[in-house]
């Protein structure tokens, strides 16, 4: 028997069977009624690489639970069951079931396409939101109406295909959750008080869905069974085992994780690969039932050893499936060298909370199955035999060559320092971020399989040495640099005093070079490493200021789910956050900052200042090489293109997506862009029925 054979063991849900115990659990991604076929084919890639069970996302079962803008799926009427049966039979075109997640999201919504009042248990101010709108208490009426859209949503997954449909009770986003809650729910009547009573909505939604969906379904629950606010909230060892307890024999499938999404869906620089097992251990002592759960899983040998131990008896995963829609196969096949590794960046999750379509910095084709055409594994062969050079070994050089390589073009890979990796080599060694290098080093190793791709470290190139290869077509994917003068979002021009020699880039800091305190960190790129920088320092030098114009350290970590774990760490390591502040000049001992509203001014001590704010590109070999042009023709060369970085810099996804783009696309006939899926207007829908 093969050490990773018990993975591929089939397991009863229930009235249906999955083929293997590879769970895609129910994940956001940015897409389903709002680009159905992209959606589809997303999740019909996962299926076909060999995941046994793929869910939906969280189903909005009723205009009182609108999310909008957040893009998601709806089951509002029956016209909602045309896009999610085109997944459903997209994932059962690959003998894998189909999980459907329904919910409501009570008081964490405020309606703000539907305009429909929010419902509470208590009414009053929303969860999640800061809108200036109240939810309404709800009645036993309004108790009565959402068990029937609950039920009416349940026949419609139904209808629509659905192998296992969900009852939704994990974080904060659920009605059944919010009636669970001590410190919310404040009622006096039978869904109040006592935990008997709070629970029993939820007790009735389980029951309520076995009755509509019969033996033709099996019944799921996703249950946060710790929401990590210790006494204050819901514990693995408190309510969150008694909920289990008690309802230990109603669903088919217990799915169970931690709250809330930022807790569940915790980045790699903030927990460790299965760092969930402690809270959802108990769940199989309580219920003869199966039991999925998730933590991040890469590794085959952690996820063979949960089931061993009785932990659990699905593998699930959401970022694991992003990053490499052909997991399980891999590892059937012992292909593991061949596995793209999630690096747990949350990139995926930010596609949803910036209402676009889902995005990997791991894989380039997720969210591009059905808009581009884009296989995970597979890609178009050649068209010629020409060669092609790659400068640059960064995150864009790497993927370049690597698709390039896939589709049988000879390739040479050149770069300029020793190791590859580019920018991934600095920002892997700070704090929380080791799992970034897996970037390089996937890639890396598919090299060893291609004899048709040649690297070249500790090369760096001139504009001779590119002529005298001879080859075609260059790539420059030289990457970006730091700007050390300050210029950026806030300030159009450079920092007075930025010469100085104690003014440093972060690409100094990340190479090593002392500094000395106090340090001040003006940070105008709003993303994570102005907080990773800041926590770095703080942790050798002590004495930190992080300055931003900006309301918050990190702001736009408000995608990846990060921000208030960053803004927690930095004050628990002593760091000094200085929002709403930009720079305005450097001085000997100390920099002067002005306030973003009233432009008062303000100094902070400083003997060493890092700029955070803007990046160049390194595309000086770009513009020799044009200024050049006309010895192109007597060195055979054809083209030359900036890629990544060199080209706009952006995040590492960004420039994954760049490289992929190139190899896909080179001597490939124009697609003019993507596809683009377009609802028929009602006037043309009309006419059309008229004609007719």
């Amino acid at each position: 028997m093969g050490q990773y054979d018990i993975l591929f063991e089939p397991v009863a849900i229930g009235p249906v069977v999955a083929r293997n115990r590879f769970f895609q659990v129910p994940h956001c991604s940015g897409m389903p009624h709002l680009v159905p076929c992209g959606h589809a084919a997303m999740r019909e890639a996962k299926a076909e690489g060999g995941w046994a069970v793929v869910s939906t996302e969280a189903c909005s079962i009723h205009p009182t639970s609108d999310a909008r803008p957040t893009p998601e799926e709806l089951l509002w009427d029956d016209d909602d069951k045309s896009h999610l049966a085109m997944m459903i039979d997209a994932v059962h075109r690959h003998d894998a079931l189909a999980a459907v997640e329904i919910l409501h999201h009570g008081a964490a919504v405020a309606n703000r396409f539907s305009r429909e009042i929010p419902l509470s248990p208590r009414g009053g101010r929303l969860i999640r939101h800061r809108d200036p709108v109240h939810a309404r208490r709800m009645d036993l009426a309004d108790i009565r109406a959402f068990r029937q859209w609950h039920r009416d949503a349940a026949i419609r997954a139904r209808d629509a295909g659905a192998d296992i449909v969900y009852v939704y009770a994990g974080h904060e986003v659920s009605l059944p959750m919010q009636f669970l809650w001590r410190r919310f729910n404040d009622r006096s009547d039978a869904y109040g008080g006592s935990f008997e009573n709070r629970v029993r909505l939820l007790r009735e939604l389980l029951e309520d869905t076995r009755d509509a969906v019969g033996d033709r379904c099996a019944v799921a629950i996703r249950f946060a069974v710790d929401e990590l606010l210790g006494a204050e909230g819901i514990t693995c060892d408190g309510e969150g085992r008694d909920v289990v307890e008690c309802l230990a024999e109603l669903p088919d499938l217990w799915d169970v994780t931690v709250a809330y999404w930022a807790n569940d869906s915790t980045t790699a620089r903030f927990a460790e690969e299965g760092w969930q097992q402690p809270y959802v251990s108990f769940v199989k002592t309580l219920t003869s039932k199966p039991v999925v759960g998730t933590g991040r899983f890469t590794t085959p040998d952690r996820m063979a050893s949960m089931v061993r131990r009785g932990v659990l008896d699905f593998i699930g995963a959401a970022r694991p499936s992003i990053a490499d829609p052909f997991l399980p196969n891999k590892i059937a096949t012992g292909d593991l060298d061949a596995i793209r590794e999630c690096i747990g960046c949350n990139m995926c999750v930010s596609g949803n909370n910036t209402a676009v379509p889902i995005r990997c910095t791991q894989n380039p084709t997720m969210g591009e199955e059905w808009r581009r055409g884009w296989h995970p594994e597979r890609i178009a062969p050649r068209r010629t035999g020409d060669r092609v050079l790659v400068v640059g070994a960064g995150p864009a050089g790497l993927e370049c060559a690597r698709a390039l390589g896939a589709r049988g073009y000879p390739v040479l890979l050149a770069e300029a320092r020793d190791s590859l990796g580019g920018r991934l080599i600095g920002e892997s060694s700070l704090p929380g971020l080791s799992t970034w290098i897996r970037v390089r080093d996937y890639r890396q190793t598919q090299f060893l399989r291609m004899p048709n791709v040649e690297v070249y470290p500790a090369s760096e190139l001139s504009v001779e040495d590119v002529l005298e290869f001879e080859v075609p077509h260059v790539v420059l994917a030289t990457g970006a640099s730091w700007r050390r003068d300050g210029r950026g979002q806030s300030r159009l021009q450079p920092v007075d005093g930025w010469e100085q020699s104690h003014v440093l880039t972060p690409e100094a800091v990340m190479a090593g070079t002392p500094l000395s305190g106090p340090v001040v960190i003006f940070d105008d790129d709003h993303f994570y490493l102005g907080g990773v920088i800041a926590e770095h320092v703080a942790r050798s030098c002590g004495d930190v200021t992080l300055v931003t114009p900006a309301a918050e350290a990190s702001a736009w970590t408000f995608a990846t789910l990060e921000q208030a774990k960053i803004q927690t760490r930095l004050l628990e390591l002593g760091v000094r956050i200085v929002p709403h502040r930009t720079l305005v000049a450097v001085l000997s001992d100390a920099v002067e900052t002005a306030c973003v509203f009233t432009r008062k001014k303000e100094r902070i001590d400083a003997q060493s200042v890092v700029m955070i704010t803007e990046r160049e590109p390194n595309d000086a070999l770009y513009h020799e090489l044009t200024y050049r042009a006309e010895d192109w023709k007597d060195a055979g060369l054809h083209s030359v293109t900036r890629i990544g970085d060199c080209l706009a810099p952006a995040t590492i996804a960004h420039a994954v997506y760049a490289g992929h783009r190139y190899a896909r696309e080179f001597q490939e006939e124009a697609s003019g862009g993507f596809a683009r899926e377009r609802m028929v207007s009602p006037t043309s829908a009309r006419a059309d029925t008229a004609s007719a």
